[in-house]
């Protein structure tokens, strides 16, 4: 019968260095991608939070056939303010004969169809946004019972949602975010496009 030995021995030093020095050139190799996928995440969970706002507005909106209104705020608590930077928004049934009409102040307010402000669904601007910014034309959209904005404005409210001050991070400035647009039309048709595409690209602005 014959003995076999196993011999099991460790990693020498030098090629535990060798290992280590490859997976650091891997991690600085990989950090900026992943940094700036993590970004890109960030632009398209906010913009897609502002663009499910907007929709559910405009069904509830059509379903009630009446007023309801879309707006971007600084948060969903009791020092909520309307911000044409508010990453946070609120929807509420819109009533201008009511006394106490505004949310702001009243973010946190509980959920009803009858006490002013009668808000309908909030969101919070921290799920999932990070340091994403938001820049609007207009803090506030309302649609009518047709869908359609009230009053019509002259041109398209647009929000833009990016990851930085500067435009120049985005794609559409030289940069490598991919920043978009939310468009809402006079019509009240709402979508969200990417403005680095020429015009006649459908994901264009």
């Amino acid at each position: 019968m014959l003995n076999m030995k196993h011999q099991f021995r460790g990693m020498t030093l030098i090629e535990l260095m060798v290992t280590l020095t490859i997976a650091a050139v891997l991690m600085a190799v990989g950090a900026p991608a992943f940094s700036t996928w993590l970004q890109n995440t960030r632009i398209r969970t906010t913009a897609e939070s502002i663009v499910s706002g907007l929709q559910y507005a405009k069904s509830e909106a059509t379903t009630r056939n009446t007023t309801v209104r879309f707006q971007l705020t600084s948060s969903v608590d009791a020092t909520c303010v309307l911000s044409l930077n508010g990453t946070s928004w609120v929807v509420d049934l819109a009533d201008a004969g009511a006394a106490n009409d505004s949310v702001e102040g009243s973010c946190n307010s509980a959920p009803s169809d009858t006490v002013q402000p009668a808000i309908l669904q909030t969101r919070a601007g921290r799920d999932g946004s990070g340091n994403t910014t938001v820049t609007a034309s207009a803090s506030n959209v309302i649609f009518n019972g047709l869908g359609r904005l009230a009053p019509a404005p002259a041109a398209a409210i647009t929000i833009n949602v990016n990851n930085t001050n500067s435009d120049d991070d985005c794609a559409a400035g030289g940069g490598n975010l991919t920043c978009l647009r939310v468009l809402i039309s006079p019509a009240g048709q709402v979508r969200m496009c990417n403005p680095r595409y020429p015009v006649g690209d459908p994901q264009a602005c």
